[in-house]
C-alpha cells in the first residue's frame, strides 16, 4: 500500500509539472503582453522595456518556466532593488492588477468556492443517490420511469436557467429567502447557509440528475451479482443486502466523478458565482479573464489542476473503504 501510495504521489508531482509546463508555454505565446498590461495603455516603449526585464520576461523561455516552477515549491523575489517584491511560497505569480501574489488572491477568495461546493455536493450526493437506489430497486416500474424523466429533464436544464428561475420564485415572488451573499460560517452558521441555499440548490439539481441515471445504472448491475443472490440465500435482511453489499460496490463508479466534479467546483463554479454574485475563484477567474491579468488565469489553471490531481489520488484509495472486492 505505502508502495503504492508513493507511485501516485509520484505520478500526481509529475502531471502537475506537465500541466504547469503546457499552461505556461500557453500564456506566454499568445499575443498579449503581461508586461503591456502590467505597465498600462500608455506606457512608453522605453518603460515598456523596463518592465519586460523587471518581470524577468526578457530570458529565454525555458528560464522563465524554471524560476516560475522554482518559485512554486520555494517561494521567489520579483524584481531587484527597492521595487523587489517577495513572493512566498507557493508563489503562483504576481498580479499587477491588484499588486498582490496570486496566491494570497485565491487564499482570499477559496473559502467561498469551498463553501459552495461542498454543500452543492451533499445535496446532490443526497438526492442523486436516493432517487437512483429507488428507480433501481423498482425497475421498469412508475416510479422509476417518473425518476429518470425528471433526471432528463434536470440535466438538460443549464444551471444559469435553473438560478434564474430559483431567484425569480423564492426571492422575487414568495420573498422567502435573501439574494444570496457570502457570510462567514465562523460569523453565523445559519446566516451562512441561508446565504448559499439557492446556489447549493442551482448546483444540486443539475449534479443530482446525472448523479441519479449513474447510480442507477451501477445499483442494477451490482444487484445482479451473485454474491448479492447468495445474501440473499443466507437469509440477511434486504435492508442488509442493499445497503451493505448492493451500494457499497455500486458507489465505486459514482465515487470517480464525484472526485472529479468535487474537484472543478472547488476551483470555482464560474457560472454560478457570476448568477448569484459570489465572491469566490470562479467569479475572480472570469474577470481575470475579461482584464487579461494572466498571472491570475494561469494560478487558477494550475489550482484547478491540483485539486482534480488530489481528487482522482484520494478517490484511488477510497475504493478499498467502499468496496472490499478492490483490496484483493
Amino acid at each position: 500500500m505505502i508502495r503504492y501510495l508513493a507511485r501516485r504521489l509520484l505520478g500526481a508531482v509529475g502531471v502537475l509539472i506537465a500541466v504547469a509546463a503546457v499552461t505556461f508555454l500557453i500564456f506566454h505565446v499568445m499575443p498579449a503582453d503581461p508586461a503591456q498590461a502590467a505597465c498600462g495603455k500608455n506606457c512608453s516603449t522605453e518603460r515598456l522595456e523596463a518592465v519586460r526585464q523587471y518581470m524577468g520576461l526578457d530570458q529565454p523561455l525555458p528560464v522563465q518556466f524554471g524560476t516560475f516552477l522554482t518559485g512554486i515549491f520555494a517561494g521567489r523575489t520579483l524584481g531587484t532593488g527597492q521595487y523587489a517584491v517577495d513572493c512566498g511560497f507557493p508563489c503562483l505569480g504576481y498580479s499587477y492588477a491588484y499588486s498582490e501574489p496570486v496566491w494570497d488572491l485565491l487564499v482570499a477568495r477559496l473559502p467561498v468556492s469551498v463553501s459552495l461546493a461542498l454543500g452543492a455536493a451533499a445535496l446532490w450526493l443526497l438526492l442523486g443517490l436516493t432517487s437512483g437506489v429507488i428507480a433501481a430497486l423498482r425497475k421498469d416500474s412508475l416510479t422509476d420511469r417518473t425518476l429518470m424523466v425528471g433526471a432528463v429533464t434536470a440535466a438538460s436544464m443549464p444551471v444559469y436557467f435553473t438560478a434564474g428561475l430559483l431567484i425569480l420564485l423564492f426571492i422575487k415572488t414568495l420573498e422567502v429567502l435573501p439574494y444570496p451573499g457570502y457570510v462567514p460560517f465562523a460569523e453565523g452558521p445559519l446566516d451562512w447557509a441561508g446565504n448559499l441555499l439557492l446556489p447549493w440548490c442551482a448546483l444540486a439539481f443539475l449534479y443530482a440528475a446525472m448523479y441519479t441515471r449513474q447510480s442507477r445504472t451501477a445499483m442494477i448491475e451490482t444487484m445482479s451479482e451473485p454474491y448479492i443472490r447468495t445474501a440473499r440465500a443466507k437469509g440477511l435482511p434486504e435492508r442488509t443486502v442493499v445497503l451493505k453489499h448492493g451500494l457499497r460496490a455500486g458507489l465505486t463508479p459514482v465515487l470517480t466523478i464525484f472526485g472529479m466534479d468535487l474537484a472543478g467546483l472547488l476551483a470555482g463554479a464560474v457560472i454560478t458565482e457570476q448568477i448569484f454574485g459570489l465572491p469566490g475563484v470562479g467569479q475572480f477567474f472570469h474577470k481575470a479573464l475579461t482584464t487579461g491579468d494572466q498571472p491570475v488565469v494561469l494560478g487558477v489553471t494550475l489550482l484547478t489542476a491540483s485539486f482534480i490531481v488530489v481528487a482522482n489520488l484520494l478517490v484511488d484509495l477510497l475504493y478499498a473503504v467502499v468496496d472490499p472486492r478492490v483490496r484483493y
